[in-house]
């Protein structure tokens, strides 16, 4: 019986050690979004990384190339939003709710969705410092949109403030986690 017992001890040793790594490993999205806490709301970091495929298992690189994604792929479906509300008419009655949308989907279009694609492509290489020199173009669409929509009708809709208000907290997302 004392045999089988220390038998058991390194195995049971073993699987404690086993756990504890796959513990870590199922909380690397937890830990990335723990770690860029100052920046963005940890709950929506989480929700948004989780689900992506492999997220779980990446590390916090992997997380930042996930953010920029995602990020880059809400700017661009923003910016073809803004551009077909300025095209369906959204400022007939209100030209400067029309130029502002223009203005929205020209920001999304030419500086942010771009700067991000570039900046995610420097990250993937690990080319730090390029990738740093694109922060601060790459979330200027969602502020600048708002400031365009601002008293228009186009913000009284509501439907860019929301898009600008997510594209913020992922590019959010995708630049802390390369400062971090």
């Amino acid at each position: 019986m004392t045999r089988t017992s220390l038998l058991a001890a390194p195995l049971i040793l073993a699987l404690a050690v086993a756990l504890c790594f796959d513990v870590v490993a199922a909380d690397a999205v937890a830990d990335s979004c723990d770690a860029i806490r100052d920046f963005v709301d940890v709950s929506f970091c989480a929700a948004r990384l989780r689900a992506v495929p492999g997220a779980a298992a990446a590390d916090r690189h992997g997380h930042l190339l996930m953010a920029a994604d995602l990020a880059a792929a809400s700017g661009a479906k923003a910016g073809r939003d803004a551009a077909a509300a300025a095209a369906a008419g959204g400022g007939r009655e209100d030209p400067a709710a029309r130029d502002a949308l223009r203005a929205c989907a020209f920001l999304y279009g030419a500086a942010s969705v771009p700067a991000l694609r570039l900046m995610r492509g420097y990250a993937a290489a690990r080319s730090w410092g390029a990738a740093r020199s694109l922060l601060l173009l790459a979330g200027k669409a969602g502020i600048g949109c708002d400031a365009a929509i601002a008293g228009t009708a186009a913000a009284a809709a509501g439907g860019m403030a929301a898009a600008n208000r997510e594209f913020n907290q992922l590019s959010s997302m995708a630049t802390a986690l390369i400062n971090n």
